[in-house]
């Protein structure tokens, strides 16, 4: 093979942009173990330096090549080799040409270019098909419309080396600048298709299982869709006991979409801007010309739909229960002095918070970045937007309300609690402890050794906020760092980041990365980093799934709430007061959390 075949970085730059469905591309910081979503970048000619996976679909749902990984883990080289093999025999029969690589762990990849795009669902029942035929093919690239990626020619291997061609450069060029015309299409699935029969059937066996359930009494958020109406725009995902045709599952999107209060064009946005690729793949077998005014025929019909049972649907929704209710009082002195404190003015109280916050950014260098330390300062960052809130240095939220503003588990929660009450000179102080269905009981404290400090620094503008759901994908390092920068009035260099969020310069640099790399922020000529501000953190969230993370997480813990008041109301009436910590009381499961005063609850349609 020629030296020009084997040049890594002339493979990548010839091949990857061809075969891409989109121009990103994923890289792998753990030795090509895993792809995340949020190390994903703009597919450049640049050989990448990790291990790069190019996605598979388009924003519109469609891909521009098949892509066939043939693992060697499942049954070994010989056995991937012998299925090679058969499928070229199949695809020289079917008169479709295609590309072959091979990676140094033995394992191959073949990509049969594409003339006309096909939508997720061709494409996936095609290779379901093909892997009913060979045992060491795996399906799962083709499986998952947001998450599907690949290696293509070029890209380093996690064992060292790179994917090499098993054909010269010039073949593989030619193949994919002259792809397989929609006849050869038609060949490759009339000759599959008992084979794609038989894979729809057994969907049709299997029951549907979406990664979170709705039920009756489920959390619905605001101006928002359902869950699985959300997945299923999102993933392209379906029960087909319930839609039979991926015209009916589209159908159901869009009238769940106008019942929850959206307009036309905010569906047609997350369309083209590939944050619902799910139904974009459902209107993928029209015309480009022929999407719109299909989906607008879908709007108008839904529209209809509901306007027939609008009656029913107003008695079903005339109550509504406000989530923040005011918290029960506490009892005793402590509770007189926190009255004594909120019946005076209420701007005394928000410049005692910006002073605490002061207080914060002094104390902040003594929290290491690593994971420990940046939790630590995130729940106190939740505690501070939490004052906020009720105009009030006294928070009185569970640790699961302060586990889903800060994305940690509340177990974790209350350890950091602990542990930052128990420091010298606290930030917070614990008043009192929570019993039944009160939660604990904080007041931010300004240590002593840092009050002059507090009050002679400039309070800072902007809101103070917990981690907002985007960055429950993006990971802490990029909160701190879009926090500096959204509220600096001027861009910032990177080692101006360095010294506002505390962290190492290395983390910085890579939640620079991170952040630009999803048109979060921008970098001048003058080298200096800049908020995006048209970039929206709600539309990123939900583009990345964080939201279903966030619902499902809100709904897990109102179920042990409402568990943990069945248990008070056959348990309580039987005892004087409750039990104490080491009684027959189930304390590690329940720490008592407030009913009805819900910090998520508040801080969910405040995330930016």
């Amino acid at each position: 093979m020629s030296r020009e075949s084997s040049d890594p970085a002339r493979l990548w730059s010839a091949l990857a942009p061809l075969l891409a469905g989109q121009p990103r591309v994923r890289l792998s910081r753990d030795a090509g173990k895993t792809y995340p979503q949020k190390f994903e970048r703009d597919l450049t000619d640049a050989l990448p330096t990790l291990p790069a996976a190019v996605r598979i679909f388009g924003k519109d749902g469609t891909c521009a090549a098949i892509f066939l990984d043939f693992d060697s883990s499942v049954a070994g080289a010989d056995w991937v080799e012998a299925d090679v093999r058969a499928l070229q025999t199949w695809l020289h029969s079917c008169g479709a040409r295609w590309i072959e690589d091979y990676s140094p762990s033995g394992g191959r990849h073949v990509y049969i270019p594409l003339e006309q795009r096909v939508t997720f669902t061709e494409a996936r029942d095609l290779v379901e098909a093909l892997g009913t035929r060979h045992r060491s093919l795996d399906k799962t690239p083709h499986q998952n419309l947001l998450h599907g990626c690949m290696r293509t020619p070029g890209s380093p291997h996690k064992r060292g080396g790179h994917q090499q061609l098993a054909m010269s450069l010039n073949m593989a060029y030619d193949v994919v600048r002259r792809p397989n015309s929609p006849e050869i299409w038609a060949n490759l699935t009339a000759d599959l298709a008992a084979e794609i029969a038989a894979v729809r059937a057994l969907r049709l066996e299997q029951s549907f299982i979406p990664a979170t359930t709705e039920t009756p009494k489920a959390p619905r958020l605001a101006g928002r869709m359902s869950r699985p109406m959300q997945q299923l725009a999102l993933t392209g995902l379906y029960d087909v006991n319930r839609y039979a045709t991926d015209s009916d599952a589209r159908q159901a999107v869009i009238v769940n979409a106008a019942a929850a209060g959206m307009e036309l064009v905010d569906v047609e946005r997350r369309i083209l801007q590939g944050i619902w690729p799910g139904l974009a793949s459902f209107y993928a077998r029209y015309p480009s010309r022929h999407r719109m005014p299909a989906l607008k025929r879908d709007w108008a019909n839904a529209l209809a739909h509901l306007r027939k049972s609008q009656g029913k649907e107003a008695k079903k929704n005339s109550v509504h229960i406000s989530p923040t209710s005011q918290p029960p009082t506490q009892a005793g002195a402590l509770i007189a002095l926190k009255e004594s404190i909120d019946s005076s003015n209420p701007d005394a109280e928000h410049r005692y918070i910006r002073t605490w916050r002061n207080a914060l950014r002094l104390k902040e260098p003594a929290y290491t970045d690593s994971r420990t330390g940046l939790a630590r300062r995130m729940v106190l960052r939740a505690l501070g937007e939490a004052a906020h809130m009720t105009a009030s240095r006294f928070i009185e939220f569970g640790d699961r309300s302060l586990a889903v503003a800060t994305g940690l588990d509340h177990t974790t929660v209350g350890s950091h609690l602990r542990a930052l009450r128990s420091e010298n000179n606290p930030l917070v102080t614990l008043v009192e402890q929570g019993r039944g269905t009160k939660g604990d009981l904080y007041m931010l404290t300004i240590p002593e050794d840092l009050k002059t400090a507090a009050e002679d620094l400039t309070w800072r503008k902007g809101k103070i906020y917990a981690l907002r759901p985007v960055f429950r994908e993006l990971g802490l390092p990029a909160a701190f760092v879009y926090e500096a920068l959204e509220q600096s009035p001027t861009p910032l260099p990177t080692m101006e980041l360095v010294r506002l969020t505390k962290l190492s310069r290395t983390a910085v640099t890579e939640a620079l990365e991170i952040l630009a790399a999803w048109k979060m922020i921008s970098r001048s000529t003058a080298r200096v980093w800049s908020v995006v501000a048209s970039t929206s953190l709600k539309e990123l969230a939900e583009y990345f799934g964080v939201l279903e993370a966030v619902a499902a997480q809100m709904q897990r813990y109102r179920i042990e709430r409402i568990v943990w008041r069945e248990w008070l109301s056959k348990n309580v009436t039987t005892v004087t007061e409750l039990l104490s910590p080491g009684e027959d009381y189930p304390w590690e499961m329940f720490e008592g959390p407030p009913d009805e005063w819900s910090l998520a609850d508040m801080a969910f349609g405040q995330t930016g």
